[in-house]
């Protein structure tokens, strides 16, 4: 769920989800991880960094920001934190930016 400013509120709620993501999205390493998880139903942090050229805390980091978008979630496996795409959330924003760039 995306928290709502006070600026936002004068804003088209659409936009502001759009604007969410785009930010989201804005760094390579985030669209590296997007990918990543695209092809895989699920990854821990671990298998992330196997991945990138980024520390763990780097990765963690880049993880928090796309889950605090929505875009993907976590699920707690103890010892560790499965990741995923969140699908719904994943389909709002491409039509959102398929809209926008109509």
């Amino acid at each position: 769920m995306i928290k709502e400013t006070p600026v936002q509120r004068d804003f088209n709620l659409e936009d502001v989800k759009l604007a969410r993501y785009y930010k989201a999205l804005a760094h390579p390493a985030r669209i590296a991880i997007m990918k990543l998880l695209a092809h895989r139903d699920t990854c821990i942090c671990n298998d992330i960094v196997q991945e990138l050229p980024l520390a763990q805390s780097t990765v963690s980091q880049h993880l928090k920001e796309l889950k605090s978008a929505g875009l993907i979630q976590g699920n707690i496996t103890p010892p560790s934190v499965k990741y995923c795409i969140n699908q719904e959330n994943w389909q709002t924003a491409k039509k959102l930016i398929e809209k926008f760039l109509q």
